[in-house]
């Protein structure tokens, strides 16, 4: 992303302290228990796991390393949570966690063209290496072998555009007075798989091609998204009822933010976004808005499964599959309370 990864404003609702105490954990590089929200826990323990990620401050990973904690306070072990923002923090962040004492290595690297330095970092300093939301690929393009967890983008995109189009057939709308808008940030591999995959599913599902408008953000925030929505709107104010996608809730967010500066009624948007955060702010509004929903992401997979996986790597010597994708789960006004129970999250 996991982008992505899987990449948004992760349940600003709702977490509270918890997320703001993970945040901070993440950015001074310090241990704490796992009742402060899973940076490390039983110390003492002679097995150590890094968790490194590329955005401390997005909900997402936060969820990640509360779930990482979690392992490790079940199964025993030390986990030390890094953050490293940008390609020139990776390999010294590296360094770092093996320094204290690390021996498996499971990151979300801001840039994945520096896999092969990972990879040649991880094996100076014997550390086992797992990659986690984001692949890591070599000077040809191609993912490096190295066991992943991740998300498959182009089947969660197809996820979106297959529910986009039930919810379209539910209301009863005309394709010839409807239209798609795909907000896209098509430099990031991951955001255009998962915006290619939610055309592709409309496409197959019926719906006219030259319906289907792309929005390209300039930033992935949801002013950016705002912003380029505003541009497609802008250009097609005869179109009566309008479909939204994006790579993530922020992408929609946005979007739909824009509907409503057009006077368009939140009855006539259809706007599904993906990973199951920022989405909740609408879902829990008394009115509905135009976003109908949202495809939530697995984090405690993403977070608790890579570090038990990586746990029975070093204690055990069971190397982890080279692939697992997680999938996600649909979260409506009607059921997000009872998915997010089942989740293990907050609501």
């Amino acid at each position: 992303m996991h982008t992505g990864s899987f990449l948004s404003k992760m349940f600003v609702t709702g977490l509270g302290l918890t997320m703001a105490a993970l945040a901070l954990v993440g950015c001074s590089e310090n241990k704490a228990a796992p009742s402060s929200g899973g940076s490390t826990a039983s110390s003492g323990s002679k097995t150590k796991i890094a968790f490194i990620v590329k955005q401390p401050e997005e909900p997402w990973f936060q969820l990640e390393w509360k779930f990482a904690g979690e392992a490790a306070k079940d199964l025993g072990f030390d986990l030390i949570t890094i953050a490293a923002t940008d390609g020139d923090q990776v390999l010294p962040k590296i360094e770092n966690a093996a320094a204290q004492g690390a021996q498996g290595l499971i990151i979300c690297t801001p840039d994945v063209k520096l896999g092969p330095a990972i990879v040649a970092k991880c094996k100076e300093r014997n550390l086992k290496l797992l990659t986690v939301d984001d692949q890591l690929v070599g000077p040809d393009g191609k993912f490096l072998d190295v066991p992943h967890v991740g998300i498959s983008a182009h089947k969660i995109g197809n996820t979106v555009g297959q529910a986009l189009m039930e919810e379209m057939k539910k209301r009863g709308w005309k394709p010839e007075e409807t239209a798609m808008m795909v907000v896209t940030y098509e430099q990031l591999d991951t955001a255009r798989e998962r915006t290619d995959g939610a055309i592709e599913s409309a496409e197959a599902g019926g719906f006219p091609k030259d319906k289907i408008f792309k929005a390209p953000e300039k930033t992935t925030d949801i002013p950016g998204s705002r912003d380029a929505a505003s541009v497609v709107l802008t250009q097609n104010q005869k179109v009566k009822n309008w479909l939204i996608a994006s790579m993530n809730d922020t992408g929609v967010m946005g979007a739909v933010r824009a509907t409503e500066s057009f006077n368009i009624p939140a009855d006539r948007v259809i706007a599904i976004g993906i990973n199951g955060d920022s989405a909740l702010e609408d879902l829990k509004k008394p009115t509905p808005t135009g976003l109908f929903g949202s495809i939530l992401l697995q984090a405690k997979r993403h977070g608790y499964e890579t570090c038990k996986m990586m746990y029975d790597w070093i204690t055990k010597g069971q190397e982890p599959p080279k692939i697992t994708y997680t999938d996600g789960i649909l979260i409506t006004r009607e059921n997000y309370i009872k998915v997010l129970d089942e989740q293990g999250l907050p609501h």
